[in-house]
């Protein structure tokens, strides 16, 4: 029996929808990595991207369970002595809730060339319009 190796030419690409309205950040941001990789699919092959696109609405409405809205943080750094820098989760998701679940989604994926093209597939809104109407976008089923 051969094994089969998706090629680049033969892939199917769907649109993905996904309400975060009260979902849980982790268990969420598992799933839409598998789906960007192109796991939910029987022609997956790790080093070819045949995941979809996932758009993502309500980002601002994710939850999280303990304490993690204030122990929870978020560092980076400037680049010149003392730049460090750190927000708490409560303080990223008033400023800019997109970028919370991105980083969540983009821990779970590997560390490569494939991965870091696999994640400008996933397009994440705050609020519940989204710019990608045209591209009919069918609801990701969520397992709980």
């Amino acid at each position: 029996m051969k094994t089969y190796v998706a090629k680049p030419d033969d892939r199917e690409r769907n649109w993905l929808l996904v309400d975060a309205t009260g979902q849980t950040l982790g268990r969420l941001a598992t799933q839409i990595a598998d789906a960007l990789r192109g796991k939910r699919k029987p022609s997956y092959t790790p080093h070819i991207d045949t995941g979809d696109f996932v758009v993502v609405v309500n980002a601002e409405k994710i939850s999280v369970t303990g304490n993690k809205l204030h122990a929870k943080r978020y560092y980076r750094h400037s680049g010149y002595p003392g730049g460090l820098r750190s927000r708490t989760l409560d303080e990223m998701l008033d400023r800019r809730p997109e970028e919370v679940l991105r980083l969540a989604v983009k821990g779970m994926l590997p560390r490569n060339r494939l991965a870091r093209k696999q994640l400008t597939k996933l397009k994440i809104y705050a609020g519940p319009d989204h710019p990608h109407v045209a591209q009919q976008p069918q609801p990701m089923e969520i397992q709980k």
